[in-house]
């Protein structure tokens, strides 16, 4: 946990923005994963994690602003806890670490949550995303599951999220630790990868040394020589020479907060031509993408540039054609970049997502295009604000399936050369990716350094054989 003043301070801040009612917050519990006592790993929701800093299961809190009341709702562990768990701090101890005074256990939630809707007050509550949480508020409110969305507080979502969003300075040196120790997994995975191994053996080593940092993983690792499937997570593929290994993968610290890495090395010791050749287009994209982060300057502005950059690179080796602003007003540089550049990351690997991607990445002004095929998957179009934290991430992903059915359809036959492109159908993709602080003049890059040109990775690439 961090000092308790600034959980203290925090929720101040949230109490400012609301001013009326109660603001109710539910942690996470825990989540079987095939019978009750065999859980997932737990995660405390980030928003309660935020706010209170208690990593436990099961836990809620009553932010009464109209009686100036706040209560932590949970139960201490009992003897059959103790057994099965060790002794460890106490629930009140743990309060008292977050600067709060005031426990109740469990049972006397709802009792209170009754006795304030009798009393007609608002109640704020965010979006669930857990079932758990979803079953409790249906119950609570009588709202049914696909009501619950909508009766959130769209006050309370939109005073978290303009809380969240700025990082302080003790959030930003968790997240320099964070990108610094994936910085590092990363480079360690390009040493010791080898053509015959196992694509798990890559995952596990990721896996191995984010618990050794002493957090975890941030988000599944994606380690694949199959770099055209977005969110690949399958791992059997065996590494053979001439592929590339594409590697997205983040370390969460103990605290939790999120790294979030991608590098593409060749499992030979170079790239093949054609290799070298995109993976430079990519880095021009993300290079240009890079330098385009400034507080007021549109991320929607910032993907463009991206989506522009790869485009004129993809006309350069003859895969695109005709006029490059034209081909991404269209839309057709989307045959090779179908997701957007970024997202918000804090707390979250994708920050805040759970409460709604129209609020953290975008805003009344500025609506998400959710019709246009790769920009309905840009999480963050709004413009940015010193405090931010971002991740840059372009790629270029060669889809034989959507290669086929453009083609059938003669879809931007204009801007996109088919014949060529058959000959790169094989491809796969890559993608590289760094996390990024927006600062009063621009931006810094999270971390350390890690090596992002063709040349830096082929001297890692040779050293490793």
């Amino acid at each position: 946990m961090f000092d308790k003043d600034i959980y203290i301070e925090r929720r101040k801040t949230l109490k400012s923005k609301i001013q009326t009612g109660i603001i109710l917050l539910l942690g996470n519990e825990y989540s079987p994963m095939n019978y009750a006592d065999n859980t997932y790993h737990f995660r405390q929701d980030s928003t309660f994690l935020y706010y209170f800093g208690i990593s436990e299961p099961a836990l809620a809190a009553i932010i009464d602003m109209d009686a100036d009341e706040l209560i932590l709702f949970g139960n201490e562990m009992s003897i059959d806890d103790i057994v099965w768990m060790g002794r460890q701090k106490t629930l009140k101890e743990k309060s008292e670490d977050s600067g709060i005074e005031k426990v109740l256990p469990t049972d006397k939630l709802e009792s209170y949550l009754n006795r304030y809707k009798y009393e007609s007050g608002d109640i704020h509550f965010l979006p669930p995303y857990r079932p758990e949480n979803k079953i409790k508020l249906a119950n609570w409110f009588n709202i049914p599951f696909d009501g619950l969305k909508n009766a959130a507080s769209l006050k309370l979502i939109r005073a978290v999220v303009s809380q969240r969003s700025i990082k302080s300075a003790e959030e930003i040196v968790e997240l320099d630790k964070a990108a610094a120790t994936s910085a590092d997994i990363h480079l360690m995975v390009m040493q010791q990868a080898k053509p015959g191994m196992y694509e798990r053996e890559l995952a596990a080593k990721i896996q191995k040394a984010a618990l050794a940092s002493g957090g975890n993983l941030s988000y599944p690792a994606i380690l694949t020589v199959r770099g055209e499937i977005l969110h690949n997570h399958y791992h059997a593929n065996i590494l053979k020479a001439g592929q590339m290994v594409l590697n997205d993968s983040g370390v969460e610290t103990a605290l939790g907060y999120a790294g979030d890495l991608t590098r593409t090395f060749p499992v030979s010791k170079k790239f093949s031509s054609e290799q070298k050749e995109i993976y430079n287009i990519v880095f021009d994209a993300y290079t240009n993408a890079k330098n385009a982060l400034a507080p007021g300057v549109r991320y929607l502005d910032v993907h463009l540039t991206s989506c522009k950059t790869l485009a004129q690179g993809l006309k350069d080796i003859g895969l695109m054609q005709g006029n490059v602003d034209d081909a991404v007003e269209a839309g057709a540089h989307a045959m090779f970049f179908q997701c957007g550049t970024g997202h918000m990351m804090g707390l979250d690997v994708h920050d805040m997502e759970d409460l709604g991607e129209q609020y953290v990445g975008y805003t009344d002004e500025l609506k998400k295009n959710t019709m246009q095929f790769g920009l309905k998957s840009l999480r963050l179009g709004k413009e940015l604000e010193t405090g931010y934290v971002l991740t840059v991430e372009p790629g270029v992903y060669i889809i034989p399936e959507l290669i086929d059915r453009w083609k059938a359809e003669n879809k931007f036959a204009e801007f996109i050369n088919y014949q060529k492109l058959e000959q790169f159908r094989d491809f796969t993709g890559i993608r590289i990716e760094d996390d990024f602080l927006i600062t009063e003049n621009g931006s810094r890059m999270l971390g350390k350094h890690l090596a992002q040109s063709t040349e830096e990775i082929e001297a890692i690439r040779a050293e490793a054989y």
